[in-house]
């Protein structure tokens, strides 16, 4: 497979976006995932709208995200047992007609309720595919030296198209209605599905046969068990998600609500997360890591330090400089993760393996929102405090494993 690489695309070639492959796939998912921010937007304005509920809100969030965690190492399995390219085209083209159908329903005053039900699920179903294919795919563009610039691109297209989709999307919103907000999604869906619709499937030889849909999944979870370091990793970034989860994003949110009483103040919270995100992905590639393994547990030891005192803090400037550390540290650990992890991971299993990382990071949200919330009710601080020391003890213990440290 490094062989076919190395010939299909130019060792001279040391920037990713300098290949016409890659270049044409970033291009096609960063207008797609800027149309996204137009329906993130859009959504919770029209459930509001409909039922006023915060509880209903929040349910039609649930439709999205519990499909996403069950079927996602069944994405996986599918991913290996077909193509990658073919399944992200396959959803891409289903998102286009769940938003299009949604645009015209509120355009023509038909909406109701449970419509949005139906488009969150299909969603969630939709992202339990199309997100192990994309991790998948990315590797058969460029060749493995350029994974680590490949993945610092992709993340942060991705940061900066979070950090100023909103504003334009809620522009539209609030000028020409939520109909045109959802059509604009639509529409960049269509740039996506182009885009690989002109490339390749990777080689055959990255491919495997095609076993039953349960071998597949199995055959993932072994290779994951199988592998210490990998194994040691993905039980290490599931502890911290079920540490950080909840607390950065109901804690955040309630914190800025009692303490300053302004949207623009969790505004500005979300937004110093993602640019911190931003810049450790920009610099990612610039910084040499012999042992991502010690960068990690350094990395998450400062995040659960600072996650410590956000209670504490009693600006909104201090508690954004904070987040804006955090997510530096969070953006420099994410690509150099994921490049070792493409280089690490046989392609033939890399969907199902992605799909298995995925899970581990996914699957243990929902209980974090519910401790959050139940730490939340007692004390705002205490919760933080209790947060950011799980992490640090989470991080001590890796430290101690000599699995993660070689990494």
């Amino acid at each position: 497979m490094a062989t076919a690489s190395a010939t299909a695309f130019p060792a001279s070639s040391s920037s990713p976006l300098r290949n016409s492959k890659f270049r044409l796939w970033w291009i096609g998912s960063a207008i797609s995932l800027f149309g996204d921010q137009f329906y993130i937007v859009a959504l919770p304005w029209l459930v509001l709208q409909i039922t006023g509920s915060s509880v209903a809100l929040g349910a039609i969030l649930m439709a999205a995200s519990i499909p996403r965690a069950v079927l996602m190492l069944m994405g996986g399995a599918a991913t290996d047992r077909t193509s990658p390219r073919k399944i992200m085209m396959a959803t891409a083209s289903a998102r286009t007609v769940f938003v299009g159908a949604i645009a015209v329903l509120i355009y023509y005053h038909l909406l109701h309720i449970w419509h949005l039900y139906l488009l969150a699920f299909g969603f969630g179903v939709a992202d339990a595919f199309y997100m192990p294919s994309a991790s998948a795919f990315l590797p058969s563009l460029v060749e493995k030296e350029q994974l680590l610039a490949a993945n610092s691109v992709s993340q942060s297209t991705t940061l900066l198209v979070t950090i100023a989709g909103p504003a334009p999307a809620g522009i539209t919103v609030k000028v020409f209605g939520a109909a045109w907000a959802m059509f604009l999604d639509a529409i960049s869906f269509l740039f996506v599905i182009g885009a690989l619709w002109r490339l390749p499937d990777p080689p055959k030889s990255q491919m495997t046969a095609k076993p039953g849909l349960w071998s597949s999944i199995a055959e993932g979870l072994k290779y994951v068990n199988k592998d210490t370091a990998l194994r040691s990793l993905l039980l290490v970034s599931a502890m911290l998600n079920l540490c950080m989860a909840g607390p950065i994003s109901v804690g955040l949110a309630y914190l800025t609500k009692v303490r300053f009483a302004s949207p623009t103040a969790y505004g500005i919270c979300v937004s110093s997360v993602a640019a911190g995100a931003l810049i450790g992905s920009l610099y990612a590639k610039k910084i040499s890591v012999k042992k991502i393994g010690v960068l990690l547990v350094q990395m998450t030891t400062v995040m659960g330090i600072l996650a410590s005192i956000i209670g504490l803090l009693t600006h909104v400037w201090m508690i954004a400089i904070v987040l804006l550390v955090m997510g530096a540290g969070s953006g420099t650990v994410g690509v150099h993760i994921n490049a070792w992890f493409q280089r690490r991971v046989d392609r033939a299993v890399l969907g199902r393996v992605a799909s298995v990382a995925m899970f581990s990071a996914l699957g243990l949200m929902p209980v974090s929102f519910a401790v959050a919330g139940l730490l939340i009710h007692w004390s705002i601080v205490g919760m933080f405090a209790i947060s950011g020391s799980a992490v640090v003890v989470v991080s001590v213990l890796a430290w101690l494993q000599p699995s993660v440290r070689e990494i």
